[in-house]
């Protein structure tokens, strides 16, 4: 028989991601007895918002967080942020030791090269940078608003930007932004590299299918791909890889 948590009981989503909407959509269906609270970091102007409570901004570091957790009587914390919110997983993991509360990783698979990649695996984005000029001179860059900066001084190339929201200076000198948000299609991908001359692609690892495609119209036009890796999960945090496993851990956690 499937675990069923005990009413009043509360649980604390760290969201921003398709995962994270999918899971309280799922607590919701599943688990209608339980608070699920949203929390959402607010670096987007319009969020996607999931379904039950939503909280927009900071903690304040892990001792706000910890505070939180215990002032609004939370029974479990789902850390469901982006694979590269590396300081608010952190912050996660030392808020629940402090205030003794569970805590679940809940961290979609990263992608996996196929026959016909030509991906250079880098650790930072001033590694992505440094490694541009000898790859190519326009520069398909689908990191994030938040990291132009890294690539400002490449004066010599020319970037395509895409982005959710409009970024801001410091940015690189020869840029036309794409404000766009995703899925995206496979179609649109290999329009966009063949309309602006692509021969490089910069991303993140973020391992989500609304970006992937990205990844096959960079294979089929034989252009280098420059993959940001993921920062290490915090150490002894439980991860899963889906929303229904993560519910199903709540689940069991509050029974």
């Amino acid at each position: 028989m499937p675990a069923v948590p005990r009413p009043g009981r509360h649980v604390l989503v760290l969201g921003g991601t398709t995962e994270a909407r999918e899971l309280a959509a799922e607590l919701a269906a599943t688990a209608p007895e339980v608070r699920v609270t949203s929390s959402l970091a607010g670096r987007v102007g319009t969020p996607r918002l999931p379904v039950g409570e939503v909280r927009i901004g900071g903690f304040g570091g892990p001792d706000g967080l910890a505070r939180w957790l215990r002032e609004h009587a939370v029974d479990v914390l789902i850390d469901a942020t982006h694979p590269f919110a590396n300081t608010i997983s952190l912050h996660a993991a030392q808020a629940a030791a402090t205030a003794h509360v569970p805590l679940l990783s809940l961290r979609r698979p990263g992608w996996v090269p196929g026959p016909g990649d030509d991906w250079h695996p880098v650790a930072s984005l001033d590694e992505a940078a440094a490694a541009l000029p000898a790859l190519g001179s326009r520069i398909f860059l689908t990191t994030g608003r938040m990291g132009l900066a890294h690539f400002a001084h490449l004066t010599d190339l020319w970037f395509l930007v895409r982005s959710v929201d409009a970024p801001e200076a410091p940015h690189p000198p020869r840029m036309r932004t794409l404000l766009d948000r995703g899925p995206f299609t496979l179609d649109g991908e290999r329009a966009l590299i063949a309309a602006h001359r692509i021969d490089v692609l910069v991303t993140k690892d973020s391992g989500a299918a609304a970006t992937a495609p990205k990844l096959a119209a960079a294979r089929e036009a034989g252009i280098p791909v420059v993959l940001v890796t993921r920062p290490p999960a915090p150490d002894g945090v439980p991860t899963v890889a889906g929303p229904a496993e993560a519910a199903r851990w709540v689940r069991r956690q509050l029974s």
